[in-house]
């Protein structure tokens, strides 16, 4: 799997991945389409890193700093497959940490 290029989620939001280096370690760039901020929506810069077996398949994870436009931070976690078309896909679960602003509402933070 080559994560390198633009992908696109079901929601209309877009993750480009500039490169991958030969360790694995990428970064690049992601265009949320959905927010629950106040500012208006911005690309926000992500990095990771992504392990490549042998039968072309990978396990990967980044994190998503939004501190262009949100007091939050993502980590996304998932896996490359190759569909029945020929295409690659990719599978991915994530966490949102948002800032609160005592420790007492710490039950609320992550999403």
């Amino acid at each position: 799997c080559n994560l390198t290029g633009w992908w696109e989620n079901d929601l209309g939001s877009k993750m480009q991945v500039f490169n991958v280096d030969n360790d694995g370690t990428f970064s690049g760039e992601y265009h949320t389409s959905v927010s629950s901020a106040k500012k208006p929506i911005q690309p926000s810069p992500l990095i990771g890193s992504q392990h490549l077996d042998e039968d072309g398949q990978c396990t990967f994870g980044f994190t998503v700093n939004w501190k262009k436009f949100s007091d939050s931070t993502a980590v996304f976690v998932g896996e490359c497959f190759k569909g029945d078309d020929g295409k690659e896909v990719l599978h991915t679960s994530w966490l949102l940490r948002e800032k609160v602003d005592s420790e007492p509402e710490d039950w609320k933070a992550t999403r």
